[in-house]
């Protein structure tokens, strides 16, 4: 993994516009933005226990592979977490996540992602993506 790349703080939705370029390690691009780490955050709508993490943001849903010693950190629906990890492309789109953090007990997290969301969109990324 290159970790000079950034992890792109990222919708859910946008993950199904990001596409495989071939480059030396391997990446994706969107809008022109080469990434291979995605950094999302939301609602753990299912959980290991469930047979598969699933991530809800509100504008979508991601599938996470967790490593085996995050599996007994005792991840659980309805927690509000933030995720960054290795971007697959699929149906439903996955993170293979090297960082998961419980932030449950934070108030008004939610709304602030999504405000982090879309400042660096406006300071960094296309002004152009949509979901």
């Amino acid at each position: 993994m290159d970790y000079s790349l950034a992890a792109l703080k990222l919708f859910c939705c946008q993950l199904k516009d990001a596409r495989q370029i071939s480059s030396s390690p391997p990446s994706m691009t969107l809008h022109g933005i080469r990434f291979q780490r995605a950094w999302c955050q939301g609602v753990v709508v299912s959980g290991p226990d469930e047979g598969i993490f699933l991530l809800d943001d509100g504008s979508g849903v991601v599938e996470l592979s967790l490593q085996a010693e995050f599996m007994t950190l005792g991840w659980k629906s309805g927690m509000y977490i933030m995720v960054v990890g290795l971007y697959v492309a699929g149906d439903p789109p996955q993170i293979k996540v090297h960082k998961i953090v419980d932030l449950s007990a934070y108030p008004d997290r939610e709304s602030l992602w999504h405000m982090e969301v879309i400042e660096a969109y406006n300071l960094f990324y296309s002004t152009e993506a949509e979901c």
